[in-house]
């Protein structure tokens, strides 16, 4: 099914954006790389704002989506590895968002409010995803440690994309790829391994190799990857 103008854009504005940074892409170059008129973009969204607040939304809905935590039963460890794989996945597809946090939450007033709701909105749900997982007896926290560690995944999270690029950690000049991202994966390890019990204890060690090495076998495809980033109905 051939996409909508309107998705279009999102879709090759993120491509644009994620690739040469917010910063650096204007609504003519968006325009131009789909070879559509500057009035047909503006036509569907007014400014570059309306279409970084239209992707953030994407990201958003599939960021909470996500996290859902299913009523009719009790999670699993695969739940418990899926949502680690859903959270960097979301972070890649959408990362000139947390690469270009601090401009774009000072560019736009409407963003910074709605950023903040869904931090707060993310960490609700992540506490709920805890709980979950600690019903399931696949770890062992106290609220006041859950919360703790809900902080310091989303300060990891959000920011991991930034360090990769200007600590000098993985080499100088680093050009983010999908492994480096993932290797963000070994830091929430280490934050949770205190509190793992059962299959999840005793996967760590077969994890922790994995992501340390940065193989990627849950990498998906680009049909999946537009699904998973909520663009298209």
């Amino acid at each position: 099914m051939e996409l909508k103008t309107k998705d279009r854009i999102l879709l090759k504005s993120l491509e644009l954006f994620n690739a040469d940074g917010e910063r650096n892409v204007t609504t003519n170059h968006i325009s131009a790389a789909l070879n559509i008129s500057p009035g047909n973009l503006y036509y569907h969204y007014r400014s570059k704002e309306d279409i970084i607040f239209a992707l953030f939304q994407a990201y958003q809905a599939s960021m909470l989506t996500s996290l859902g935590v299913p009523t009719d039963r009790v999670l699993t460890y695969e739940d418990k590895m899926g949502y680690l794989e859903a959270i960097f996945n979301q972070l890649w597809e959408y990362r000139f968002l947390h690469r270009d946090l601090g401009h774009l939450l000072e560019e736009s007033q409407r963003l910074r409010r709605a950023y903040r709701e869904f931090a707060r909105e993310v960490m609700a749900q992540a506490y709920r995803v805890y709980a979950g997982l600690r019903e399931a007896d696949l770890v062992i926290l106290e609220e006041h440690e859950a919360r703790a560690l809900i902080v310091n995944i989303w300060i990891i999270t959000t920011n991991w994309a930034s360090f990769v690029t200007s600590s000098g950690f993985f080499g100088d000049e680093v050009a983010l790829d999908r492994n480096h991202l993932r290797r963000g994966l070994v830091q929430i390890l280490s934050l949770e391994a205190p509190y793992l019990k059962g299959v999840a204890r005793e996967k760590l060690p077969e994890l922790w190799r994995r992501y340390e090495l940065g193989e990627d076998e849950s990498r998906p495809t680009p049909s999946q990857s537009v699904e998973l980033g909520g663009l298209t109905d």
